[in-house]
This record gives C-alpha cells, structure tokens and sequence, in this order.
C-alpha cells in the first residue's frame, strides 16, 4: 500500500498540513493547543491509513474475485446489501459476471450442437459416399457387362442427388439457425402459394395415383415470405406424399380470421407413431414409418422456416388413420 505514489503524496500533503497546523498553534496560542491538534493530526492520519488499508483489502478480494471469474469460475456472488462506491462497484461486477455466465453456457451449447451437427451430417453422407465408392469400383470393371454399367451410373447419379439436396437443405438450416436468413414481410396469398407448392409433387402424386383436394377462398392471405414458406410447405406435402398409399387422398385447405391465417394439409395414410410425434421436428430424427431414403430433416427445416416467421405448426395422427398438419400464421405477434 506505501509503495503506491498516491498513498505517499496523500501522506506527504497531510502530515505537512498537521505539521503547519501544530507550528501556527503554537506561536498563536498555546504549547497545549499545539499538543492536542498534534495528537488530533496523529489520530487522523492514522485513520485514513487505516481506512485506505481496508479498501485496499476490499479492491484486493475484487481482484481475486476477477482472476477467479477469467479462470471460468461464476459461481461466486461479490454482493453486499451496504451503500457506497464499492458496494455499487461489487453489485456491477457481480452483473458482468451473470452476463458472461450466459454467454458461456450459450456458447457450450452452440458447440454441443456444432459437435452434434457434425456428427448427423458425417453419418448421414457416411451411406451413400460408402455406396457410391463401391458402385465406382465395379464401374472399373472391364468386363462388367453394359445393363450393370448403366444401373451403377444410376444408383451413383441417385446418390449425388440426395447428397446434394442433403449438403443444400443443411445449409439452409444452418442460415436459418445463425439468424442471416431475411424473411421478407409481404401479402402472401394462399392460393397462389398452394400452386407453387403443389408442382414439384404432382409426378410422385400422378405415379401412385393419389388424389389431391384443395379447398379455400382466393382472399385469404397472411404477411410472410413466399418462397421460405413454400419451402416449407413442399416438405410438409412430400412428407404426406411418400407416406399415403396407393389410390390414397390428400387435401390442403385454408382458412383466415381476425387473429391468424391456417393452413391444414392432411392425409389419410400411414400415420405417425404416438412415441414418435413428439420428435418428429427434431433433425435427423427418423420415425418407426420413415423410410430407407428418409434423412429427418425435411419436417426440422418446415417447423424452423414456419416458427422463424412467428408462425405455429401442429400436428395430428393415428396409426392407419392417416396425418394433419397445421400451420398458423398469426396476423399480430404479442
């Protein structure tokens, strides 16, 4: 504490008032009022000092404190209930430390799932880069006659495919989760919507003659991005596609009122296991009726895509009785 120069000025600057005081005392007055103002002089010096020694002590455990919190200790509370300077200090450090707490677990969490992400994304291309390895090393075959040639090419240009489809919906995702993803706020009619959403099924749909039921007024509409929402909206009807069999019904109907926009699109195939419905917008996650080609992320990128727009989707099913999703958008968001 006496090494630091503040502390030797301070001392310096007092002890030559005390030093003046007692002079003047004595030519003006008296030796005794000479004596008591140094005996005055002496007891306040030595209780600065004192006082300057408890700060110090007290700056000291702030310190600590500090080096502890830099070392990923949070634990620790630096709080006290007594005013002054170093109590509102104690209570500021004692914020920025709950602060970098969260931020700490937040990070831990953001890594568990960079950690967890990873490892679906190498399992998931795992299978079909082994596939596809294989297939390349029977294509190098020279007398590998040109029926199996032309079914390898296949297999191999089917697995590309779902590579790609796998490498851009995980990409979309991963904007979507960092929040860089700017969902465009305008009329999106319902309607029209449905007619972008319905095209890319009506081959898989012609193929198992499925029949589809559309109903809703051309009026309806909801503030939202068209295209993430068709995005979504594929996902969820793909999903009904390859889960409803042959000469099987879907129908999509819409729906607005005063507080939101729905959208129902349902099925009457398969179903949904009641154990699995809980997961069924996890990613990766693959129910009891998924099939061999299912990756689980088709449904996790629809309830992201909606949820990012302050939507809500739901869902409904029974074993043999069939799939309905629904999707609300609401007009004001409390």
């Amino acid at each position: 504490m006496l090494r630091n120069r503040e502390i030797q000025f301070f001392l310096f600057f007092i002890s030559l008032l005390s030093l003046l005081a007692v002079v003047a005392a004595y030519f003006l007055f008296s030796w005794e009022v000479a004596l008591y103002i140094f005996v005055l002089s002496i007891l306040l010096i030595g209780g600065s000092l004192f006082f300057t020694k408890w700060r110090y002590r007290e700056i000291e455990k702030l310190s600590s404190y500090l080096r502890k919190i830099t070392s990923g200790d949070y634990s620790l509370d630096v709080r006290d209930n007594h005013e002054g300077e170093l109590s509102i200090l104690k209570s500021d450090i004692y914020k920025v430390t709950l602060k970098l707490s969260e931020h700490s677990s937040l990070l831990q969490q953001d890594k568990l799932k960079l950690t967890n992400a990873i490892s679906d994304i190498s399992h998931q291309l795992k299978t079909p880069l082994t596939s596809m390895m294989v297939m390349a090393d029977l294509l190098g075959d020279a007398k590998l006659d040109d029926e199996k040639r032309a079914e390898f090419t296949n297999n191999i240009r089917v697995q590309l495919e779902r590579i790609e489809w796998l490498v851009s919906s995980l990409l979309k995702l991963s904007k979507i989760d960092a929040g860089t993803v700017h969902f465009k706020k305008e009329i999106v009619y319902v309607s029209e919507l449905i007619e972008r959403v319905i095209h890319p099924v009506l081959v898989p749909m012609d193929i198992k003659q499925q029949d589809l039921k559309v109903y809703g007024e051309k009026e309806v509409s909801f503030m939202g991005d068209f295209n993430w929402t068709a995005e979504a909206l594929i996902n969820i009807l793909k999903n009904c596609v390859e889960h409803t069999q042959e000469a099987g019904e879907i129908s999509i109907s819409f729906s607005e009122n005063a507080l939101y926009t729905e959208i129902i699109i349902a099925d009457n195939g398969k179903g949904i296991a009641k154990e699995d419905l809980p997961y069924i917008f996890k990613r990766f996650y693959k129910g009891k009726n998924a099939g061999e080609d299912s990756v689980g992320i088709g449904l996790a990128m629809a309830h992201s895509i909606i949820k990012s727009q302050q939507g809500d989707i739901e869902v409904k099913s029974a074993q043999g009785k069939g799939t309905t999703f629904m999707i609300k958008f609401y007009k004001q968001v409390i």
